[in-house]
């Protein structure tokens, strides 16, 4: 039967001694309150100390109460925090002022536990030696061994035939000898890394002379890679990050071989400037190209300011001038123009500010030297497919595509209330090839864009409603046209629902435009410096809608409806001969319209009651509410357009194509989209999309998107076929593919094939790839907590 006691002010060397008894099974203790357990003495024991307390109080006459001296200043949060110790069996030598604990022992405080068969303890030094199935732990460290020497003050000592398990990092060092050196540090002489469990790990490193800190680095000496019991790889010295907080230092490397830029290896190096920024260098070495330098500073000012600013540089060896093969070898064949630059750069760069009194700033930039540097430097870590996907996830804004020689730039101020909006901006597009080649820029600025707009807002309290979009506008370019532009229109509407069965909205928009030209194209044209032009326009909007619920015939429990929803639209715009105004955009010339349009929309949602949960609500007693999950599985539209003003036409064409558009989602697992568009005069589609993709509860995903555009109003015609998918063979084992093809032209886009394999402490991804002319073989092998290596060429 095991007993405890609390033991205070306890000191061997006072003669007054009042020991206090609290029998009961495996308590807990502490040294403050030390709770000695003992299994053999039994009620023997309990006899005996009450008899002891007696005599005490007989000779004394009073009572004081043993107490062992506390361990104080153990820990820097709470240094009054007592050790608790339990014990099947516990003794106190008071000649060598040690406690002996044996069987089951257990010493722990806050974070900090030690476990063994046996542990002798030293009070004055904070010694302990634990021997026996050791198990120590320490915030996220576990150390198991067959003994240990610590002390519990310093945290410093010796394990020994021990394993180091570092759970953030699923860390395991082995060692004959590991040495704990301070609080977060360890060394050790001969030692085996893995982040693999179990006793064959799939990959470990060997090696001498370990040093340790977590949430830092590690390094070790003679270091060999092993993959089970074959060595793989050797090296003099190795140093891998123990650590998941930011840390300065290098990073994981990127090594490929092509046949434009021959042996490439980039290596970033990280700077963890303070806790609101960071930087990180990049040194990209190319064999056939020279060495490109590019930086990447984050910062964060408050909760709402942020920015980051990256920009490359180096000077090419190779250029595009025409002469000989540097076309078709430095080149590309999307467009006309050559690169006969050896200095490229790309600057680009977004910053968020909050200027208080709900207004905001943004900031973009993107600056390129040439048409050709982001295709040829679209892959990579300072590549552009890596910069979109960072600035896009972290402020919601995108880069113009790579292939596009015209870059946007853009400064705004904007304050957004309930119902107004306030939007200020300078825009400049950046002609990358006009200004490489110095030629007459015609490209339209706007400096500065200022709109003002009013959503959907009542009139007092009239049946009335109205809304705003209103722009100021200084359009300029180096040549051309360039001058002032206001534009203001408010519309208003009257809704009316006629006792539920159908709802009629009339509204008319008066469009005001003044322009003040400051230069013209043509100089020696007479023109009038300022004009103006007043149109208005007008929309009556019917609609009704019919529905019907259905019990589904699955379930008692669950109802599906089909809402069906005609609509018809009238829209007019009179013709008015805009010949004389500038001609900057699209609401410089307001396109004529009288035309009606006519619409069908059917949508299909279930209704289905959800599983009771036990977080469901309700009172004390009282059934949980009831709990429905709602989904649209089904929509479908059709719509079609009848021009008043092209009937009137010799050869017009009054009907517009017939458009449908089609959303199924049958399950979570199924989706389809489609969208296609009949002409009712050539009795053909003039546009067909339809995507699908499916997955399934192992993640096998599969998509296949074919796009068919053949309008003769589009300069581009588009029939091209995307498929990609992943099928998940086993646990780790994924195969996945890609292909696209051009079906006007008869070729292959690209073509991707590859697998992945995934451990729990390693994974290994291949590739065969061919996108237009270059063929690539890849593999990256990822060790997880040392980061990855590969190779493509």
């Amino acid at each position: 039967m095991d007993f405890s006691r609390f033991i205070k002010d306890f000191d061997p060397k006072n003669e007054n001694m009042n020991i206090s008894k609290t029998p009961s099974i495996r308590e807990s203790m502490s040294v403050d309150n030390f709770r000695a357990i003992s299994l053999s003495a039994g009620i023997r024991c309990l006899a005996l100390l009450l008899l002891v307390a007696v005599i005490q109080v007989l000779l004394e006459g009073f009572f004081i109460t043993v107490q062992a001296q506390p361990l104080k200043n153990l820990t820097d949060t709470d240094p009054d925090q007592p050790w608790e110790i339990t014990a099947d069996r516990f003794q106190y030598d008071s000649q060598a002022e040690q406690y002996i604990a044996k069987g089951n022992v257990i010493i722990k405080k806050a974070d900090k536990k030690l476990s063994a068969d046996f542990v002798r303890f030293e009070q004055k030094t904070m010694q302990a030696h634990a021997d026996g199935h050791v198990v120590m732990t320490s915030g996220n460290d576990i150390l198991c061994g067959d003994r240990i020497d610590i002390n519990l003050n310093t945290e410093t000592g010796t394990l020994f035939n021990g394993t180091l398990f570092h759970a953030e990092t699923n860390f395991h060092i082995q060692s004959d000898r590991i040495q704990k050196i301070g609080k977060n540090a360890y060394s050790a002489e001969k030692v085996s890394i893995s982040t693999c469990d179990g006793d064959h790990p799939d990959w470990r490193i060997t090696g001498r002379n370990l040093n340790i800190t977590i949430e830092g680095y590690g390094t070790v000496k003679h270091a060999s890679l092993w993959a089970k019991s074959l060595p793989v790889f050797y090296t003099p010295w190795l140093a891998f990050p123990v650590k998941l907080k930011r840390q300065s230092g290098l990073l994981t490397p990127q090594m490929s071989f092509g046949d434009r830029k021959g042996s490439e290896y980039i290596q970033p190096v990280y700077w963890a400037i303070n806790k609101s920024s960071d930087v990180t260098f990049h040194e990209h070495f190319m064999e056939n190209r020279g060495n490109k330098l590019g930086l990447e500073y984050r910062y964060v000012l408050d909760r709402d300011s942020k920015g980051a600013l990256m920009y490359d540089f180096f000077h090419d060896r190779q250029i595009d001038d025409g002469t000989g093969t540097s076309s078709s070898d430095w080149g590309y064949d999307d467009d006309d123009y050559l690169r006969p630059n050896r200095d490229r750069y790309w600057l680009r760069m977004k910053h968020d500010q909050a200027l208080g009194f709900g207004f905001n700033l943004k900031l973009d930039l993107d600056i390129v030297s040439d048409q050709d540097y982001l295709t040829e430097f679209k892959d990579g870590y300072t590549g552009f497919t890596d910069s979109e996907k960072y600035f896009n996830s972290t402020f919601g804004r995108e880069f113009d595509d790579y292939n596009d020689p015209i870059r946007l730039n853009r400064f705004n101020l904007n304050r957004i209330w309930d119902s107004y909006s306030l939007n200020a901006e300078i825009r400049w597009y950046d002609d990358v090839i006009k200004r490489r080649l110095e030629a007459e820029d015609d490209t339209l600025q706007q400096l500065p864009f200022i709109g003002f707009d009013v959503s959907r807002k009542k009139i007092f309290e009239s049946p009335l409603y109205y809304d705003l979009d209103s722009e100021y506008t200084y359009f300029f370019r180096e040549t051309g046209t360039r001058g002032h532009r206001v534009d203001i229109h408010p519309r208003v509407y009257l809704p009316w629902t006629c006792k539920g069965y159908f709802t009629f909205e009339p509204s008319a928009g008066l469009r005001q435009t003044a322009w003040l030209n400051d230069r013209y194209e043509n100089e020696a044209a007479v023109k009038e410096d300022f004009t103006d032009r007043t149109i208005y326009d007008i929309k009556l909007d019917l609609a009704t809608e019919v529905y019907r619920v259905y019990a589904s015939s699955r379930t008692a429990t669950s109802v599906w409806r089909h809402t069906l929803i005609p609509r018809v639209v009238y829209d007019y715009i009179p013709d008015l001969n805009q010949d004389e105004y500038p001609d900057f955009d699209e609401i410089d010339r307001i396109d004529p319209q009288n035309k009606i349009t006519y619409s069908f929309t059917n949508t299909f949602t279930s209704k289905c009651l959800k599983p009771a949960t036990n977080n469901s609500g309700g009172s004390i007693g009282s059934s949980p509410p009831a709990l429905y999950g709602y989904n649209r599985f089904c929509r479908i539209k059709l719509e079609q357009s009848y021009d008043f003003n092209e009937d009137r036409e010799p050869s017009g064409e009054p009907f517009s194509p017939i458009s449908g558009e089609l959303e199924l989602h049958p399950h979570d697992m199924i989706s389809l989209r489609a969208d296609a568009r009949w002409s009712v005069y050539d009795d053909r589609f003039v546009s067909n999309n339809i995507s699908l993709k499916l997955t399934d509860r192992r993640k096998d995903t599969l998509f296949m998107e074919h796009r068919h555009q053949d309008d003769d109003t589009r300069e581009n015609k588009i029939h091209s076929l995307y498929m990609d998918g992943l099928i998940n063979l086993t646990g780790g084992l994924a195969l996945f593919s890609e292909y696209e093809r051009d079906l006007r032209e008869s070729n292959d886009l690209a073509v991707a094939v590859g697998f992945r394999y995934r451990a729990s402490c390693w994974s290994l991804e291949c590739t065969y790839s061919e996108e237009s002319d270059d063929r690539k073989y890849a593999f990256m092998v990822t060790l997880h907590g040392l980061g990855g290596i590969g190779t493509q060429f």
